[in-house]
């Protein structure tokens, strides 16, 4: 399954904005929790799960997410295709990271803010893989 983008939209009226994802099923969300990096020159990754789901929402500012399906958990190939996507928070845009996949999140602006949401509860299952920042040759820096 590839990263998809379940694009939201806002809706501006005199009483003020309303922001919406009417295609964003959360029915497997089982956890939340906010991301905000001390800075925009940090990079937070490469993590990622074989079993657990990811989806992102950004809640403020700007963030660039980049997500590397990964073809063996124990030796990952280092030049595998990155999918780079770079979301705000100006609609409800919510990025789904499937199962198999490794994340790098960079805020763009100071003080953003990301909603990540998850499919298992803390210490459901064992599933949290990390590779060092510069372990993927094909990424974007």
């Amino acid at each position: 399954m590839e990263p998809k983008l379940i694009v939201g939209n806002c809706h501006l009226d005199e009483r003020g904005m309303l922001l919406y994802n009417n295609e964003f099923d959360v029915s497997s969300v089982k956890r939340i929790y906010v991301i905000e990096n001390n800075d925009t020159k940090f990079v937070r990754g490469w993590q990622g799960h074989q079993v657990e789901q990811r989806w992102f929402s950004v809640i403020k500012g700007t963030f660039k997410i980049q997500l590397i399906e990964i073809d063996n958990w124990e030796n990952p190939s280092k030049k595998l295709q990155v999918h780079s996507f770079t979301i705000d928070a100006d609609k409800l845009n919510v990025l789904h990271a499937p199962k198999g996949y490794v994340s790098s999140i960079q805020s763009l602006q100071n003080g953003s803010k990301l909603l990540v949401m998850a499919d298992h509860f803390l210490g459901e299952i064992k599933d949290e893989f990390r590779f060092d920042i510069d372990y993927f040759k094909n990424v974007d820096k």
